[in-house]
């Protein structure tokens, strides 16, 4: 089988660390900066970075409806910081959560911490909050996976994965893991 091809938004943030996380998984990884990017993804991944910078680039771009289809057709998506942000309500409107920015605080109140994910075995992941949001509110739908201080970080709706931290600026490569099991079960079922 062919190493899935796995789209990454590189409009602005971290999309350097998830491509190079990726790739050390053997995916294929194409950056997304433009609409005829997205075409031919087996998943996509948006990274963290600064949201109102990113909603602007899509916005340019021309993303917007091109994300939502490719998303709506059930293609696995991890987003990730202000990738959380994006897939909210608010945003592209695509997982029924709505994201409090900077909810920990400003870069100064930035953390790490080892953080229990359900669905992710071998312990903790190590999570790196910068600037980072948590999920204010969440439909039925919505699965909460982790918490930190009765804060929804964490969260699974369908195939979309949201993390409030980057677990691409640590070693562990679990989150990116659980998003290619998540796309080879979605080729078996094609």
């Amino acid at each position: 089988m062919d190493a899935p091809l796995i789209g990454v938004l590189a409009i602005q943030g971290g999309f350097e660390a998830h491509a190079r996380m990726l790739r050390g998984l053997g995916a294929r990884v194409r950056e997304v900066r433009v609409a005829r990017d997205l075409g031919g993804l087996e998943g996509f991944v948006i990274p963290g970075g600064e949201s109102t910078t990113i909603s602007l680039g899509i916005e340019r771009e021309g993303l917007a409806e091109p994300i939502r289809e490719l998303i709506a057709r059930g293609t696995p998506v991890l987003g990730s910081c202000a990738g959380l942000i994006m897939l909210d309500r608010d945003h592209l409107g695509v997982m029924d959560i709505r994201a409090r920015r900077n909810a920990f605080g400003r870069q100064i109140s930035s953390f790490e911490v080892d953080l229990p994910v359900r669905g992710i075995d071998g312990g903790p992941v190590r999570a790196v909050f910068i600037r980072a949001p948590w999920i204010e509110e969440h439909g039925a739908e919505v699965e909460i996976l982790a918490e930190v201080d009765g804060h929804a970080v964490a969260a699974r709706e369908r195939h979309m994965l949201a993390v409030a931290f980057h677990s691409e600026l640590t070693d562990d490569d679990r989150l990116h893991r659980l998003l290619l099991g998540a796309i080879e079960r979605e080729g078996a079922r094609a």
